[in-house]
């Protein structure tokens, strides 16, 4: 999906907008936010969210009692294998 906004770092007219799923905290303080939109230039490389995305998160980060859906999430360690 295209923006018609410009890449803040290069200026390039590509830039498109993705959504992404971040985590915030951990254990019994973890939040995990989905669908962020974030602008993705494959000009320059760049990736960032707007301010007003930035807001948002934070919004949603004070609010997370009411506005959070709990659900169980499978975690698992990550180790090299022996080789």
């Amino acid at each position: 999906m295209s923006s018609d906004h410009l890449c803040a770092h290069c200026g390039s007219s590509s830039v498109q907008v993705k959504h992404v799923t971040r985590s915030f905290g951990k254990a019994s303080a973890l939040l995990v936010i989905e669908a962020i939109p974030m602008f993705s230039c494959p000009d320059c490389g760049e990736s960032y969210f707007s301010a007003q995305t930035l807001h948002e998160i934070e919004r949603i980060k004070a609010l997370r009692k009411s506005v959070a859906v709990a659900r169980q999430v499978p975690v698992a360690s990550f180790q090299l294998a022996a080789a």
